[in-house]
């Protein structure tokens, strides 16, 4: 009897589709949608995204400028979803670890921007092609419409491939 864990993800895990598609189900996920978050473009290839979120009544603070985490869940699921249609269905990508910090108040139209490049890529792929875990280290800015950094955020991500199915030998 196999008494390994199962390596599943959930809803996406597995799922290609494209970055239109993802757009539009995360543009009218509630949690992003009662916050005024908006994906306003993710890449084709999958290696580029921005976001931005608008001032509203209901997500500020007692102070009057964004909610903290409002701030955080425009970042939070970006990197993890990029990693997983950019590794595909054969690996496991898994959100580990954030840190904010946060700069200035967050006032007005903020926006974040998240980008993997090629050489991250490659290294993951390298790093995890024995079936070891690799946790890579992602930054984004949150900016307002100055350009000025309102807060950073640094993102921990699991990679694993996941082991080969083998087929029961009669």
């Amino acid at each position: 009897m196999n008494t390994s864990p199962k390596l599943t993800q959930g809803l996406l895990a597995g799922k290609r589709m494209s970055p239109r598609t993802m757009r539009r189900i995360l543009n009218w996920w509630p949690p992003f949608f009662f916050a005024r978050i908006h994906c306003e473009e993710i890449a084709e290839d999958w290696r580029s995204a921005t976001v931005r979120m608008k001032m509203a009544w209901y997500n500020r603070n007692a102070v009057g400028t964004h909610f903290g985490g409002a701030m955080f869940a425009m970042t939070d699921p970006f990197f993890m979803l990029m990693l997983m249609q950019i590794m595909g269905p054969e690996y496991l990508v898994w959100d580990r670890h954030a840190a904010i910090d946060f700069k200035l108040p967050g006032r007005g139209t903020l926006r974040a921007r998240f980008a993997i490049d090629e050489a991250t890529i490659a290294t993951i792929r390298a790093a995890t092609a024995d079936g070891n875990k690799y946790e890579p280290v992602l930054h984004a800015d949150v900016v307002n419409a100055a350009g000025e950094v309102v807060l950073s955020v640094t993102k921990k991500l699991y990679i694993r491939r996941k082991p080969q199915k083998t087929g029961s030998a009669i």
